[in-house]
């Protein structure tokens, strides 16, 4: 299942690779033309980058949730039911395509990071703990995407629903500190799953923003969101496929 979603890569560059360029677009202009920075201790770029990587694996969910929705709508399923697999073999092969996308997305965004001039401090092994940190953040959300997919069940309701994901991205603290916000809205962008993984990482990375003893929500709170939408994405498979 993997191989075959791997394989409309071929058929879809462009897709594939707006959906590696989209970030890098939004690092530049937050960086360059928005600006930003109110309340942020040292260098920007090196609170953006980060809060940037965040982002990323929480936004480009639609593709999947495209995906999903034209294989129930096309018959595809109804083929799939035909052979030895079970439910969860259809939503899992997508998720890891999914997956090795995010990865190059992350590489790709790291690495325009460094041409601008982005450093981290934290070592290698920090350096691969805060990769894997976003990587746990987006197979959470991921799951979360495939599940709402699953209930929208039309490409054409996709679009609705995706944009529940904007509000996750943009009150969190990826472009400025919670601390240059309204009180109110700074404490509930503190308690934003994705805010905690920016903080995660960018003590990780030695950057500014960064605050110690923040990696243990960043594990909590994909974790939690897993156990509950991964379940609940593979029994609504199953009764779809029923």
């Amino acid at each position: 299942m993997t191989r075959r979603e791997l394989a409309h890569w071929a058929r879809q560059p462009v897709q594939v690779l707006v959906g590696l360029v989209f970030p890098v677009m939004l690092l530049l202009m937050f960086g360059y033309l928005v600006g930003g920075g109110r309340e942020v201790t040292g260098d920007y770029l090196g609170y953006l980058v980060p809060g940037m990587l965040a982002l990323t694996m929480a936004f480009g969910l639609e593709g999947t949730m495209l995906a999903v929705t034209q294989d129930l709508n096309k018959g595809v399923i109804d083929r799939f039911r035909s052979m030895p697999m079970t439910n969860g073999a259809v939503l899992v092969g997508r998720s890891a395509a999914d997956m090795l996308q995010s990865a190059a997305g992350l590489a790709v965004l790291i690495g325009v990071g460094h041409a601008l001039g982005w450093r981290t401090h934290g070592g290698p092994a920090a350096f691969l703990g805060a990769v894997g940190l976003l990587l746990l953040f987006r197979f959470a959300m991921l799951w979360i995407g495939i599940h709402l997919a699953l209930v929208a069940g039309k490409p054409e309701l996709v679009q609705a629903v995706q944009i529940l994901v904007w509000p996750v991205g943009f009150l969190s603290n990826a472009f400025a500190a919670p601390e240059a916000m309204p009180g109110w809205l700074g404490t509930a962008v503190q308690w934003n799953p994705m805010s905690q993984t920016a903080t995660a990482v960018r003590d990780l990375f030695g950057g500014p923003g960064g605050e110690p003893g923040h990696v243990w929500a960043a594990v909590a709170w994909p974790l939690a969101l897993l156990a509950v939408f991964l379940p609940l994405a593979v029994r609504r498979f199953g009764r779809l496929s029923a």
